[in-house]
């Protein structure tokens, strides 16, 4: 992932109503809800929630399908999961031991988070060479 695309989905979850929203879906994954529902939890007016899921929607985070006479969203569980990559991928890079470390106090479960990155493994001893000197 490229940082803009990170940026541009932040921008879409950085007001509490879309975070609220896109969480709510995330939790109904992969059925999603319908508009009405979606009304119901948040609490929020028909005009609000539009502008909301549009966002959502047009981020690309949520996608939306006609059922009938009512509109389904659900949350794009993938690209959720890029992101969370995109945050942690370099974590530590330098110092896995810290990253280690920063997990085990963490409440992420672990299965949430890339695999920490291991010190790469020491290289054999470069050989003596047995050449020998002239005049020896």
């Amino acid at each position: 992932m490229q940082t803009a695309s990170a940026a541009r989905l932040f921008e879409a979850l950085s007001s509490e109503a879309r975070l609220d929203l896109f969480r709510l879906l995330v939790r109904h994954a992969p059925d999603g809800l319908v508009a009405g529902e979606i009304a119901r939890h948040l609490n929020l007016p028909a005009t609000n929630l539009s502008f909301h899921l549009k966002t959502i929607v047009h981020s690309g985070l949520a996608v939306v399908e006609r059922e009938g006479r009512y509109l389904r969203y659900r949350a794009v569980i993938p690209l959720m999961l890029d992101l969370l990559a995109f945050l942690t991928s370099e974590c530590c890079a330098s110092h896995p031991e810290k990253c280690r470390a920063y997990r085990k106090r963490g409440r992420v479960h672990a299965a949430v988070l890339p695999v920490a990155a291991k010190r790469p493994a020491r290289k054999a001893p470069f050989l003596r060479s047995t050449r020998v000197k002239k005049g020896q």
